[in-house]
């Protein structure tokens, strides 16, 4: 199902060009928005106030390395990310990940 609404396109098409190379957010935001189509649809005060624009930006970035040793015994280095989206309605639910090297 393709979004319909004007300002959600617009919405998608700007999480699209922030995220490049990231198609399993793409589309994770592209079902949150379908499921809230008729929301906007009924409630255009949501897309007046950019409602919808903040949900999509993460509250929080938390980067962080871990250096561990191979068995070679050469350092390497991992990178992580810590992405928590909201915290309005108790802990936050975080979506984590980590970077070979």
């Amino acid at each position: 199902m393709a979004l319909k609404n004007p300002y959600l396109q617009g919405v998608m098409e700007n999480v699209v060009k922030r995220n490049p190379n990231e198609p399993e957010f793409h589309q994770a935001v592209a079902e949150v928005l379908e499921s809230l189509e008729p929301i906007v649809e009924k409630k255009p005060e949501y897309a007046e106030a950019g409602i919808i624009d903040m949900i999509v930006e993460p509250e929080r970035i938390i980067k962080f390395r871990v250096p561990w040793v191979d068995d070679a015994g050469k350092v390497q280095v991992n990178r992580g990310y810590r992405i928590q989206f909201n915290s309005a309605i108790g802990p936050i639910r975080a979506v984590c990940a980590s970077t070979p090297p």
